[in-house]
This record gives structure tokens, sequence and C-alpha cells, in this order.
């Protein structure tokens, strides 16, 4: 480059990028549209999430059987939850082993087995256990594991009122150390 060329170049005024009308046309209507699918898609993302942010409620309890029928033998007692899972709502049939224990404090225990999740049941081979008939895992009357099953089974929250057993949510067994 020349002096002559550098000098030139030196003086002329800084050509300013100016925007088009197209341009401006196209930024305009780009952002209007995106602010509008925003406030089209906003609902629908609320309404996906929105079972998620729910408030875990407590579980509640749910009448089973009168407590004059309970005995110190387990006896397994099916009843219905309602229960709603986001927008899927239900009502399961579970069951349960209830019965009293030394003191004649009713307890209850879910019939789920620990190992692999059968249906286990109360003295299927004579021996005054919990037996899986799956995979022969076996449990005392309490639910403490005795074979096979890496946990005791867990047990139902209790409540007495008027003269009813209600269960409530499963929790694990607070019977065997």
């Amino acid at each position: 480059m020349s002096n002559h060329e550098h000098q030139e170049s030196a003086h002329k005024p800084l050509q300013r990028k100016e925007m088009s009308r197209r341009q401006f046309l196209s930024y305009t209507l780009g952002g209007t549209t995106a602010f509008m699918m925003g406030g089209a898609v906003l609902p629908m993302v609320r309404f996906a999430v929105d079972p998620l942010l729910e408030k875990k409620t407590e579980g509640t309890f749910v009448k089973v059987v009168e407590e004059s029928k309970i005995t110190t033998d387990p006896q397994e007692f099916k009843f219905q939850i309602h229960q709603v899972d986001g927008w899927y709502v239900s009502d399961p049939e579970l069951s349960a082993w209830v019965s009293k224990d030394a003191n004649n404090k009713i307890f209850a225990l879910s019939p789920i087995c620990k190992h692999l999740g059968c249906t286990i049941a109360w003295n299927a081979k004579g021996k005054d256990e919990y037996d899986c008939p799956c995979h022969d895992a076996r449990y005392t009357k309490d639910g403490k594991n005795i074979t096979v099953a890496p946990n005791p089974l867990d047990e139902y929250e209790v409540k007495i009122e008027n003269g009813f057993v209600y269960l409530g949510p499963v929790k694990p067994n607070s019977r065997v150390g």
C-alpha cells in the first residue's frame, strides 16, 4: 500500500453498516414469533412439570377389618387404596398379613418378599413362618428374614379407631432389630 493510498483511507469516514428494511422486518417478525411461541409453549411445559412439583401428602389410612377379628395367627386381608400418580388415578387392591403380638398389639406386614418381590404366604409348609413359594425365602411371624431374603418384610402403619383396624403407608420393619 502506497503512502498516498494510506492517507486516503485514513481520511475516509467509516462506513456504518446499516440495517436494511428486509433485515429489520426479519428481526421484528422473528422476535414476535419467538415471543408468541413462548406464550404457547410455557403452559404446556407447566402442565408436564406440575405433578413433579406437587408436595407429597401424608399417606392416608384405609379401614381394613374389625379389631375383634384379629388373632395371634396372621390372617391375610385385602383392601383398596385410592392413589393418584401424576394424572393417572387408580384403586389398586393390596393385601396385608395382620395379627397380634405377645403383648396383644396389632401389627400388619406387607406380603411382598424382600428377595425378588414375590408374594409370601403364612404357614405354607407347616412351620409357623412366612414362606416365599418362588425362591424359598422364609420369615418369622414378626417378618424377620430367616433365609434367602436380604431384609425383613416391610410393615404397614397401623391405627386402631372405633373398633376398626386402619392401615396406612408401608414403612421399614420396626419389629425386628
